[in-house]
């Protein structure tokens, strides 16, 4: 079972301060993943908890490629149909390659209006453009040699790969992991909601030939009852997820650092499982 932590790239806690000590800790503390969010255009009146303060999530854990060495770097998630495929496919190889192969792309496809209508995206094709966008990166990792708009260049570097998460809700997300992806990333960590689909996808990936998908769960987990989250992160194993990303809201470093102590002993209650 993995254990990450949602590295708060919003609010007062995103100072380039914050985000090395905290990212650093939690790679010397043993945790195996670090998560950013992704929001480019928050309206005034829901910006709650942030004030409006983003942090681009590509740059941010490019700068976090550079602060660390060992330690996972995710996305939870990408919303894919923000940003146009081409320079998507960059920038993901180029964290790939300058990360030394430590990328987790989670991807969506959105949902806030405010958003979209700041990008000039129309929200009604959000699952095509993310389809679009997914099969462009899958044909980029497969050859140097690519093509678009009828001009041939070439895709370089081309690392291997990163694992593709697709969040969202089932019947779409499912559907979307088997064709593109490596796995899902559900948003909330309780077994029972979880149980069903994660075993639909299971059999779907089994049938399909594929390897076992990797289930990444995005929620709070009861830190500081340690009985309680060994429990839910032993019945969350044994229905197929393969991985928690602990998510709560910090306001500083003191804040994360006892999120990441609390994540270390949960790990080491696990035996490092």
């Amino acid at each position: 079972m993995r254990l990450g932590l949602v590295l708060r790239n919003m609010g007062p806690a995103s100072t380039r301060e914050t985000l090395r000590t905290c990212g650093r800790a939690a790679e010397a503390a043993g945790l195996d993943d670090l998560w950013v969010t992704d929001h480019l255009a928050i309206p005034p009146d829901d910006a709650e908890g942030s004030g409006g303060r983003y942090l681009d999530p590509l740059a941010s854990l490019a700068w976090l490629a550079g602060a660390t060495e060992r330690i996972g770097l995710g996305t939870s998630v990408l919303i894919l149909p923000y940003r146009p495929p081409l320079p998507t496919a960059k920038w993901v190889a180029t964290l790939q390659e300058l990360s030394g192969g430590r990328l987790r792309l989670g991807v969506g496809v959105g949902w806030m209006a405010a958003e979209f209508r700041a990008l000039g995206v129309d929200r009604a094709r959000r699952g095509a453009l993310a389809d679009e966008t997914l099969g462009f990166l899958a044909r980029c990792f497969a050859d140097d040699v690519m093509e678009a708009n009828g001009q041939r260049f070439l895709f370089l570097p081309r690392p291997p790969r990163p694992p593709i998460l697709v969040g969202g809700a089932p019947p779409q997300a499912l559907e979307r992991a088997l064709r593109f992806g490596d796995g899902w990333m559900p948003m909330g960590a309780d077994p029972e909601r979880l149980a069903a689909p994660v075993a639909e996808l299971r059999r779907r990936f089994e049938e399909a030939g594929r390897p076992p998908p990797q289930v990444v769960a995005l929620g709070s987990l009861p830190l500081f009852e340690p009985e309680r989250a060994s429990e839910r992160l032993a019945e969350l194993s044994r229905i197929g997820v393969s991985g928690v990303v602990h998510g709560e809201r910090y306001a500083d470093v003191a804040g994360c650092l006892r999120a990441v102590e609390a994540l270390a002993g949960l790990r080491a209650r696990l035996g490092g499982s």
